[in-house]
């Protein structure tokens, strides 16, 4: 696994032994990803929960992100070699707790991040979770941020929403969909401005 683009282009990420321990996300999705978000990523605060090998959350730093924080219970040490490889530990923060726990205590923080990749593993109800505290919290995601969760192709049913709004949609084959989030009551500024 590599970096894509940027100024870490071409380094290449460890990856954990095991696929049980992590799924990352093929290259293919990320490229894919990262050309919809185009120049957005620029300047953005960057939260990157169930981060596995940290592969979203460095691509991000590599494309001129201002920051990142990455919250995984299993592989802190793993993305700490990452971001050493690439030269951006000291633009970035690694939190080993549990997701739902370190999500509540940035919230708690005012962090607002304001470009939040979600990635756990498939089928375990985990990406649900994590959208539904989203949408709950006062101050884990800025009022211009974007919310891309990486789910199943086949794992459509999304919990019941009050302020988020889905914007966006990508299905990539039989196994793969990102699915991208912002505020409704930003969505509805934007589209009042046009």
């Amino acid at each position: 696994m590599r970096v894509i683009t940027g100024s870490a282009r071409g380094a290449r990420l460890k990856t954990p032994k095991g696929a049980a321990v992590t799924r990352p996300t093929a290259d293919r999705v990320k490229e894919s990803l990262f050309n919809i978000l185009g120049s957005m990523v620029q300047g953005r605060k960057v939260l990157d929960i169930f981060a596995g090998t940290g592969n979203l959350g460095i691509e991000a730093l590599s494309r001129g992100a201002e920051s990142a924080v990455f919250v995984d219970k299993a592989t802190e040490k793993l993305i700490r070699e990452n971001l050493t490889i690439t030269h951006f530990s000291d633009k970035a923060m690694v939190r080993s707790g549990d997701v739902f726990t370190e999500m509540t205590r940035l919230a708690h923080d005012q962090a607002d991040f304001s470009l939040i990749f979600c990635d756990p593993p498939y089928h375990k109800g985990l990406w649900e979770q994590a959208l539904q505290q989203i949408d709950q919290s006062q101050g884990l995601m800025a009022e211009n941020g974007i919310l891309v969760i990486e789910h199943g192709a086949d794992e459509g049913d999304f919990p019941v929403l009050g302020r988020l709004v889905q914007v966006m949609n990508r299905r990539y084959g039989h196994t793969t969909q990102l699915s991208f989030f912002q505020w409704k009551s930003y969505v509805e500024s934007e589209e009042e401005e046009t």
